[in-house]
């Protein structure tokens, strides 16, 4: 008995796999239209920037102005909704919980992201795992400046007087884990200077006491230790950025004073939830690069004691983890815990 011929029934097999892949692909395609059109359109709503301190710090002052410059060239208004609460760590915490949509963004700080994951027990986010990097703003550039009377002008003249007290030559700063806090450890770690930490609730009460001659030493920020420079009633020791800061120029860094790769600055940046998708992280990036790199907005971050620092994600990301890392020893050694 012949065969029966199977041509028809494996060309019908083949049309109808044919026809499937061709439907599955088209409706792949328009998944992809579609993704990329609700990306394309994004903002189409107001973002929230979650500033996760109280309103007025030098913090909350640069998020207020890129919320602001943001909201022109996006054409969609960037809220600023203050969340303080656990030095940062309440804000923060909301954003990483928050949908990565692109709506809810986070302006996070060097204490906040790389330094209370070390201090606190529980933060309640990871600074790798739970967020975007989008850019950095700015470095807020730290100083160690000293009262007049103290006999001790260069680095390494501190260090070394530091040395012959027996109690050791105290520094204050703007609270206990803070950057200023870190950066004095790391110098005692580094040099083997005799320094004793005076822990203040701001860094203008310790401002006031170096002023009053209380105490010897104050780690800062330069913004608020340049008006009492330029008047002569404190001294500039040195800079802990790798380049001197533009308003003292004729003030060294740490690292011309003879301490390799001491970089240490302060600095607030840009950041959105993970997962949030490459397009909205790559057209926040370039939105902010061009507000950083608007003269009149770099002069309003000058006067607030930051330097604008416009570049890319993965760099932005590459600093936090590096700082991340490097202050996790720091921590350690120094057995600072959160108060």
């Amino acid at each position: 008995m012949p065969k029966k011929s199977t041509t028809p029934r494996r060309q019908w097999l083949k049309a109808a796999l044919s026809t499937g892949l061709m439907a599955a692909a088209c409706a792949g395609l328009a998944l992809s239209a579609s993704t990329a059109a609700a990306q394309a359109a994004y903002p189409a709503k107001p973002i929230r920037l979650v500033v996760p301190f109280a309103v007025g710090g030098v913090t909350d002052t640069s998020g207020r102005l890129i919320a602001e410059q943001l909201s022109k060239r996006l054409g969609q208004q960037v809220v600023v909704d203050n969340k303080p609460g656990a030095s940062g760590n309440i804000g923060t915490q909301m954003v990483a919980a928050a949908e990565p949509d692109g709506y809810t963004l986070l302006l996070g700080f060097d204490g906040t992201m790389v330094i209370n994951p070390h201090v606190f027990p529980k933060v309640g986010f990871d600074t790798v795992k739970d967020f975007a990097p989008i850019g950095k703003i700015g470095d807020a550039i730290l100083i160690l400046v000293s009262h007049p009377s103290v006999p001790a002008k260069t680095l390494q003249q501190v260090i070394a007087l530091s040395k012959t007290q027996s109690g050791g030559l105290s520094y204050g700063t703007s609270g206990t884990g803070g950057t200023p806090h870190l950066a004095g450890e790391l110098l005692k770690q580094r040099t083997g200077a005799n320094l004793v930490h005076i822990p203040y609730k701001g860094g203008g009460q310790a401002l006031t006491d170096v002023l009053g001659g209380n105490i010897p030493l104050v780690y800062t920020a330069v913004a608020g230790a340049f008006p009492h420079i330029k008047s002569g009633k404190l001294h500039a020791v040195a800079v802990s950025s790798a380049q001197r800061a533009p308003s003292l120029p004729d003030v060294p860094t740490f690292i011309e004073a003879g301490l390799n790769d001491f970089d240490i600055n302060s600095w607030v940046g840009l950041l959105a939830p993970a997962k949030t998708p490459r397009a909205i992280v790559e057209r926040l990036n370039n939105e902010l690069n061009a507000v950083l790199n608007d003269p009149a907005v770099r002069d309003r971050l000058n006067t607030l004691g930051i330097t604008a620092s416009p570049g890319g994600p993965e760099k932005f990301g590459r600093d936090m983890a590096r700082d991340l890392s490097r202050y996790a020893a720091v921590v350690k050694s120094a057995g600072i815990k959160a108060e």
